[in-house]
């Protein structure tokens, strides 16, 4: 099903055509810029590649697996949101396992036509696709219940901005829900490569895109004004033949470095010191070497001055002392240590 159009507009800051299946709402190339870290056209490049594949689906079990933990999140939230918006979906990652119960109302954004074309739609949900940067959201103020996204926003320039941008578009007691790549993440490729180069060529270039650590996405969503927050890190461990199996995988996830300053070749010679490095240091039998993804989830809520509040702190009307009186008195033999 889709989402009627008057639905939509009252979601969107700008009017778009109607009936809308397929929307392009905004995705005007960025230009290189000093505070720029990433390439966002490569990475739109790569990702439609990664889509046109037709074993793409082969590929996907990172962010399958992730998106499916995403959705059981959304489950355990009480609550029946109208309007939720999921950013850069994907083929659906989340999507396909929400239904009517949790959201009425669904938007699935990405920056590639592609994945929309083949995305996965649950099937008691109202719908809509639109082709969208997530660096440019279209909503208007206060206009979505819960906002989504998937390992997708460690390619993002500005996350202060995102965040903000977030917040802006989400209803009050609104929520933030999602998940990136750690700074742990494909740390073994990383440092096989960094050995490989400085041995072979005398120094190294970044051949990993840098990730955003933990502590990082708290403050961002202090800054932009979440509470209630809730963060934390889980790892998956993935086995490959070898450390080339891995890089395929990763091409084909349109997982590619896009970072601005990326080599954009690698020596052959580097490239098997590196595979031999990876193997000696992390292999865990003749063919096997594992890649560590780690996951970084946060969830964060709007501010609402009709939402419960916690208590605060030291406003407790009896003191430790008196609720051992209390315990020593229903219980006498029990020794209660200070």
């Amino acid at each position: 099903m889709n989402i009627t159009s008057s639905r939509l507009q009252k979601i969107l800051m700008r009017r778009i055509p109607s009936p809308c299946k397929l929307c392009c709402v905004s995705l005007s190339g960025q230009k290189s810029a000093s505070h720029r870290v990433f390439d966002r056209r490569m990475k739109r490049q790569q990702r439609e590649q990664s889509a046109t594949l037709k074993d793409f689906d082969t590929y996907q079990y990172v962010k399958e697996e992730i998106g499916f933990r995403m959705a059981e999140k959304v489950w355990d939230i009480k609550r029946i949101f109208q309007t939720g918006v999921e950013l850069s979906s994907g083929t659906g990652f989340i999507a396909q396992h929400i239904d009517s119960n949790f959201i009425e109302n669904y938007v699935i954004c990405d920056t590639s036509v592609s994945n929309l074309e083949r995305v996965k739609l649950p099937d008691t949900v109202s719908t809509s696709k639109i082709l969208i940067d997530e660096e440019h959201l279209p909503f208007r103020d206060e206009s979505v219940d819960i906002f989504l996204s998937s390992l997708s926003i460690h390619w993002v320039n500005e996350l202060p901005k995102l965040f903000r941008e977030v917040s802006r578009c989400l209803t009050k007691n609104g929520v933030f829900l999602g998940c990136l790549f750690g700074g742990h993440t494909l740390y073994e490729l990383r440092c096989s490569l960094q050995l490989a180069e400085t041995e072979r060529e005398g120094g190294f270039a970044p051949h990993i895109s840098p990730f955003v650590e933990p502590v990082d996405i708290g403050a961002l969503m202090s800054r932009a004004g979440f509470d209630t927050q809730t963060i934390d890190t889980d790892e998956m461990v993935v086995t490959y033949p070898s450390m080339f199996h891995l890089i395929f995988d990763l091409q084909s996830m349109g997982e590619s470095n896009a970072a601005w300053n990326r080599r954009l070749n690698l020596k052959r010679d580097s490239m098997l010191a590196a595979a031999a490095i990876y193997r000696e240091f992390y292999g865990k039998g003749q063919d096997e070497v594992p890649a560590t993804f780690q996951i970084t989830n946060f969830i964060g809520w709007k501010p609402d001055p009709s939402a419960p509040k916690p208590v605060r702190k030291e406003s407790a009307e009896a003191s430790m002392e008196e609720f051992s009186k209390m315990i020593k008195v229903a219980h006498p033999d029990v020794e209660i240590k200070h």
